[in-house]
């Protein structure tokens, strides 16, 4: 399929590239990765075309900002990135858009760094990656917690999409993961990680305080999908501390848009259809991390969807969600 629009599409600046480091396969591959996630010209665009991906939105990479203890560095951080990206979206305006990087650190200059990137740059939303730590490094701050109630009236006044990103847990709360460290990552703790964030923001009322509220989430659905149902049979019988006026899966269902980003795997798509239906479902491909092509040679052939399907997921939907002019 040709036209495609993506965007869970990374990219670095020098201060985040380090933190790409351990994503990026074996230590022989680091220089090619590296020159990949830094690059927003003619490498990243040529990709593009062989995957037949018309527009990326791009992001920037995990953690990054949100892994900055000081507050000053992740604000100054999050400006240099979110300059990068406006650069690379006026020098290729019909190839790229972006997502704002938000110094989460600190919810009020988070919300003012959004409206600068959306009214001022032209970006189509935030992508943020998970918790965000400040201060001290045993730190975790997510973001249904009262004190974020500001930032979430600001991402509601501008109604742009917010893009819950994954990241790793830090060491001092990995207790679960004693002995095998390959679980904390993208194999499985970057999804329990993730939907465990995503339930949290379901369950504390910020969707009834906010109805127009769109999270996006990806790697078809962090597993969220597979076990709504079962959530909410449960939440019938153990609904303490759950502060939403309805039940969970209606939050999810209604607020939530998920892509296939990192997840080409036709089992996990029936299921993300059934839950969802297809008019909040997004193509895109977690590049560097994962090949553009691989995403491609999947979402063009599977069988799981149909011609018409595959336009809407792999172009409509998007250009809806964004409001992208194409």
């Amino acid at each position: 399929m040709k036209g495609k629009i993506a965007f869970e599409e990374h990219m670095a600046i020098e201060d985040t590239l380090q933190d790409a480091k351990i994503f990026a396969g074996e230590s022989g591959q680091w220089d090619e990765f590296a020159e990949e996630i830094l690059d927003l010209d003619e490498h990243r665009l040529a990709t593009m075309d062989r995957a037949g991906i018309q527009m990326a939105i791009l992001s920037l990479n995990a953690p990054a900002i949100q892994a900055i203890l000081d507050r000053d560095e992740a604000v100054e951080t999050s400006e240099k990135a979110n300059d990068r990206m406006a650069a690379a979206v006026t020098a290729h305006p019909d190839r790229y858009a972006a997502l704002a990087a938000l110094p989460m650190q600190d919810p009020k200059t988070a919300g003012e760094e959004l409206k600068r990137c959306v009214n001022e740059l032209g970006f189509k939303g935030a992508l943020v990656n998970g918790f965000t730590q400040r201060d001290v490094a045993d730190s975790a701050f997510y973001y249904d917690i009262p004190g974020y109630r500001d930032f979430w009236q600001v991402v509601s006044d501008l109604d742009v999409p917010f893009y819950l990103h994954p990241r790793m847990q830090i060491p001092e709360r990995c207790e679960i993961y004693d002995g095998h460290p390959w679980l904390k990552s993208s194999p499985w703790g970057f999804a329990v990680e993730t939907s465990t964030h995503a339930l949290r923001l379901c369950g504390s009322g910020l969707f009834d305080d906010f109805p127009n509220l769109r999270i996006i989430v990806g790697h078809q659905g962090e597993g969220i999908p597979f076990g709504l149902w079962r959530m909410d049979a449960r939440m019938r019988f153990s609904p303490r501390g759950y502060c939403g006026k309805r039940p969970l899966g209606d939050y999810f269902r209604e607020h939530f848009h998920v892509t296939t980003s990192g997840n080409y795997n036709d089992a996990a798509f029936r299921c993300t259809i059934d839950t969802l239906g297809t008019e909040q479902l997004y193509f895109c491909s977690d590049y560097p991390f994962e090949r553009m092509e691989d995403a491609s040679e999947w979402f063009d052939n599977t069988d799981v969807i149909t011609e018409e399907q595959r336009q809407q997921i792999g172009r409509a939907n998007a250009i809806k969600l964004f409001g992208l002019d194409l």
